[in-house]
């Protein structure tokens, strides 16, 4: 079986980077998944943090429709993430009213349990499309997640992460769960409000919260045009606020917001994460950090104790403060969809990895 991964496409970001929203760029998703015998979805492929509901799922009809079109009559798994958790939300509350018990590194839930993925799946009518979260075995020996419980080990000082920090310490204090149901309890207040929070009202009352951290990173380290300012932040600001959430509990954080700080910061935590899930595989494959890998020039933290593999997915989201006009060789280039047969390691292609930047750009700055 020939198995095609994405995730991260965001569909309906206030920002309009999100660039599978566009003709000439769903087509050539639909048109890359079409070769796959099952294709999964592996988080955030709605953006359900930036505007209502209903807004989001008109914009990402069309995509979803091609999406649906291209995978008539083949397996569609959908596993949320931390953009799109609305999607298993209520899965997860049906599940424990009938007494599902703890929540394991991979459990299937009906689409039809929760009202949104529903209305994704009739996108799909001719798909089968299945809800696993919060991941899915898809070999014997590999496993995928979308990778936001990650959030809750990286060093790196972002709003979500420091927020999660904070309701785990309360969580922690009126109960003990461990697993999955750990993550959850943590991270689960945090993702309901930033959806609730932007239901029936106007857009970018996330977006402000969640662009906070690549606004640093851009304006504190010199792929992002440093200044003066920026500088001092850099050099005082960012340093002493660490210090600060570190005494107050919510740590250890570090000051180094570094490219590459954010790369291995980020493979520390997914590989904490796979530890508390109990997840034993020779590959985990996620997405979240839109940090594609390994490509060929990455030599550390993409290989764990034990032979165990991790592979990101990479994002189809246009995120030019680390992109700088790059082509696909930069990382966070969009478009990569990750391949995995009967056997063998994950491969990524690009499906964008033909066109110009200088197209990408223009097409991620066109109105969808």
């Amino acid at each position: 079986m020939l198995t095609a991964i994405v995730s991260d496409l965001h569909l309906g970001s206030t920002s309009g980077a999100d660039l599978a929203r566009r003709p000439a760029v769903f087509e050539r998703l639909a048109s890359a998944l079409s070769e796959a015998d099952r294709v999964v979805v592996l988080g955030d492929l709605l953006e359900l943090r930036e505007r209502p509901a209903v807004e989001a799922m008109e914009l990402a009809g069309p995509c979803l429709d091609a999406l649906g079109a291209a995978t008539a009559g083949k397996q569609v798994v959908l596993v949320p993430g931390n953009h799109d958790h609305q999607l298993v939300s209520p899965a997860l509350d049906s599940a424990r009213l009938d007494g599902g018990g703890r929540l394991t590194a991979a459990a299937p839930f009906d689409p039809s349990t929760s009202e949104l993925a529903a209305r994704v799946a009739a996108r799909m009518p001719e798909s089968a499309v299945e809800l696993a979260y919060p991941g899915v075995w898809l070999r014997e020996d590999t496993y995928a997640t979308h990778g936001h419980y990650l959030d809750l080990h990286l060093t790196v000082p972002r709003v979500e992460c420091v927020v999660g920090s904070a309701v785990r310490r309360f969580a922690a204090a009126a109960q003990q769960p461990t697993g999955a149901d750990a993550y959850e309890a943590a991270l689960a207040p945090l993702y309901a409000f930033a959806y609730s929070v932007v239901q029936g009202s106007p857009g970018a009352a996330i977006t402000r919260g969640s662009n906070f951290s690549r606004k640093v990173w851009s304006s504190t380290n010199p792929q992002g045009r440093r200044g003066l300012s920026g500088r001092a932040l850099g050099c005082v600001a960012i340093p002493g606020a660490v210090a600060a959430l570190n005494a107050l509990g919510l740590g250890p954080f570090r000051a180094d917001i570094s490219a590459v700080e954010l790369r291995r910061a980020g493979l520390r935590a997914m590989a904490d994460v796979v530890r508390e899930l109990g997840v034993r595989a020779r590959h985990v494959i996620f997405g979240h950090t839109h940090r594609a890998g390994p490509l060929p020039a990455d030599v550390e933290g993409w290989w764990l104790p034990g032979g165990m593999q991790l592979a990101n997915t990479g994002s189809w989201v246009y995120e030019e403060v680390f992109l700088g006009g790059d082509g696909p060789s930069n990382p966070y280039f969009p478009g990569r969809v990750t391949w995995l047969g009967d056997e063998g390691p994950p491969e990524a292609r690009n499906a964008l990895g033909d066109l110009d930047p200088a197209d990408v750009r223009r097409i991620a700055e066109t109105s969808a």
